[in-house]
């Protein structure tokens, strides 16, 4: 497997996690895996976790924007 098979495959690991953890872990009994227990009872740092890594994209790829702009001027 190379590594743009293993980097989807991961993306389609955290997005069946994210859609539980935020979307059907309420309405759903517990799993007993304790983090996505813990998320499931959260009722605001969930959010927080699964919007982190979109954030965190955005910000890297804004400070590389800039940077080349820098760069480049």
């Amino acid at each position: 497997m190379n590594s743009g098979h293993f980097l989807l495959l991961l993306s389609a690991v955290f997005f069946c996690v994210a859609t539980y953890a935020t979307l059907l872990s309420p309405f759903l009994p517990l799993s007993g895996i304790f983090i996505l227990d813990a998320l499931a009872n959260d009722t605001h740092y969930k959010y927080f976790f699964i919007l982190l890594i979109p954030t965190t994209a955005y910000f890297v790829i804004a400070n590389w924007v800039g940077w080349q702009y820098y760069r480049n001027s």
